[in-house]
């Protein structure tokens, strides 16, 4: 069963970087590709980031192109997406998803996702 904790959310401020952690419990890890989404207050949940299966492939959403960093650690079955240059349109909680093997933006084919975690961009 595929499980998904995330965390490294807080208060950051316009400018400032944070550094989020999903940990998967599944075996293989490398069955699956890992997507981060993120659901602001009001609005819908909207893709950010994913990883493929083996890490050759990462996508990312326009707005946080050049931001935001996705990796992969098969050995610790985590995936970092790492945050820089953030400001308040960033301000959402964040959520992991996985789904076998490809990357996608469609957020119901993702078969399990992770509690969420906050973060928050204000001075």
């Amino acid at each position: 069963q595929l499980q998904l904790v995330e965390s490294g959310g807080g208060l950051v401020q316009p400018g400032g970087s944070l550094r989020l952690s999903c940990k998967v419990s599944a075996a293989p890890f490398n069955y699956y590709a890992i997507a981060w989404f993120r659901q602001a207050p009001g609005k819908e949940r909207e893709g950010v980031s994913c990883i493929d299966r083996h890490g050759r492939e990462a996508h990312y959403a326009d707005s946080v192109k050049g931001r935001f960093n996705i990796s992969r650690d098969d050995g610790a079955s985590t995936v970092t997406l790492t945050m820089n240059s953030l400001t308040p349109e960033d301000t959402a909680v964040y959520y992991c998803g996985g789904r076998h093997f490809e990357c996608t933006s469609e957020r119901l084919q993702y078969l399990s996702w992770g509690q969420g975690t906050q973060v928050t961009v204000s001075s």
